[in-house]
């Protein structure tokens, strides 16, 4: 059953700091998950926090500050002492203590590594901090199973059983020669049902999917999940194994990638939360609001340039907002399926066929919108011309707003910007200017004023 806050448990834990009962404290939360102890750490204040923090074994607390929210996360860790820090990183694999190091300042970093009690994990961090947090190498673990294509099937068991002393859970066995070159992996049935003098290079499979240490953590997304790979390995230049990213790792890349398409969609130009300050969601949503302001003003001179049309057609600015509207949703609709084909690698470059496909869509469904549009006006004003205008109008505002919906997010990928941006106001306040000087154009050579 799913784990719920309730107050009284808060009151009850805010009573027993305060008394600095601290056994009683442990025994309350040491059957919880770290998730749970997490959450509930986010909603007592700071000092709370922290006590009860330093209260519970680094063993437990290690896990909680991955989970915790990052501004408490900082808060906790700026009361803590670098060997405090340490022991916490002693207890964690090597990406998850090199994310939390990232955190610190450049001489609480330094100090951190020097207390930390185990040497090898102190390097294998340090090698993590060298990679860009966006690439395979920034998100990959250095804990793995790999053994020598030169040993044998007994010789190779002795040191799996050692090398998996240090890891939580083992997803594969990878292969490697005397350089430490990534030669394949090893399926556990051939482990177990083949001669322990067989040498390990007649049995190992040699095609297996990896990545380098400079891909983007997106890609590396992409290809597990087209593959369906629970864990991936990682190469440097030369081709040595390195590291791997196992599907944990990749869910959190997924989420954080769609939470800033989503934003970038809604018009927020930086990554923000509901907690953040005022001003910080200030920032991220001004930008867009402002360019919006600028590109309407535009739009609101066209309408000015056309006073006499309304004079002598009333009927052409009732209709002006149903085409804004039409055109926006039509470039949205266009560019949110272009996006999500170049994320999930459907659709990687231009293709005539899709766009021909978009068009022939944005084709029907204007002229449907158009005949609906032209009966009503008919039977409304009885302005048949003036309908005919509207109806061709938008038709054509329909197909320009599949275009432009198609085609910006591919020329915005192509360039290495992120085409999410085309599925928000970007697209929706463009085709409004557009829109409106076509809907003009059109009417002025149907109607002649």
């Amino acid at each position: 059953m799913e784990f719920k806050i309730s107050k009284e448990l808060i009151q009850e834990l805010e009573q027993l700091i305060q008394t600095k009962k601290d056994e009683q404290l442990e025994t309350l939360l040491n059957d919880l998950h770290h998730a749970d102890i997490a959450e509930i750490l986010d909603e007592l204040d700071f000092d709370d926090a922290t006590y009860i923090f330093k209260v519970l074994d680094s063993e437990k607390t290690a896990e909680i500050l991955l989970e915790l929210e990052d501004d408490l996360r900082e808060n906790i860790l700026s009361r803590l002492s670098p060997k405090e820090i340490a022991e916490e990183l002693d207890e964690l694999e090597t990406n998850d203590a090199a994310d939390i190091i990232a955190e610190l300042s450049q001489a609480k970093k330094e100090e951190v590594i020097q207390e930390l009690e185990d040497v090898e994990h102190a390097k294998d961090i340090v090698d993590l901090l060298r990679y860009k947090e966006d690439t395979a190498g920034g998100i990959m673990h250095k804990e793995l199973v790999k053994v020598n294509e030169n040993w044998n099937v007994l010789t190779c068991v002795k040191e799996m059983r050692i090398q998996a002393e240090n890891i939580s859970r083992v997803h594969s066995i990878y292969v490697v020669d005397d350089e430490d070159r990534l030669k394949g992996r090893l399926s556990l049935k051939d482990l177990l049902t083949t001669s322990t003098k067989t040498p390990i290079r007649d049995v190992y499979i040699s095609k297996l999917n990896y990545v380098k240490v400079d891909t983007e953590d997106i890609e590396v997304a992409r290809i597990m999940q087209k593959y369906d790979l629970e864990a991936i390995p990682v190469v440097d230049e030369l081709g040595r194994l390195v590291g791997r990213i196992t599907i944990d790792d990749i869910v959190d890349v997924i989420k954080e990638e769609a939470d800033k398409d989503y934003q970038l969609a809604a018009g927020i130009t930086q990554d923000v939360e509901a907690n953040d300050s005022v001003l910080e969601l200030t920032k991220a949503r001004l930008p867009w609001l402002l360019i919006g302001m600028v590109i309407e003003i535009v739009a609101s001179y066209v309408l000015k340039g056309n006073e006499v049309a309304f004079q002598k057609y009333s009927t052409l600015i009732i209709f002006v907002p149903l085409l804004s509207a039409t055109a926006g949703n039509i470039g949205v609709q266009a560019s949110a399926i272009v996006v999500q084909g170049l994320a999930n690698g459907t659709l990687k470059e231009f293709s005539k066929q899709y766009f021909s496909k978009e068009l022939t869509v944005a084709m029907i469904s204007g002229t449907i919108i158009s005949m609906f549009l032209l009966l009503y006006h008919s039977v409304m004003y009885q302005q048949y011309q003036v309908g005919l205008a509207i109806s061709i109008s938008i038709i054509v505002v329909i197909l320009f707003a599949a275009t432009l919906g198609t085609l910006v997010p591919l020329f915005l990928h192509r360039n290495k910007i992120d085409p999410a941006i085309a599925t928000g106001p970007f697209i929706t306040t463009t085709n409004d200017v557009f829109g409106i000087v076509l809907y003009f154009t059109i009417a002025r050579l149907i109607l002649g004023f």
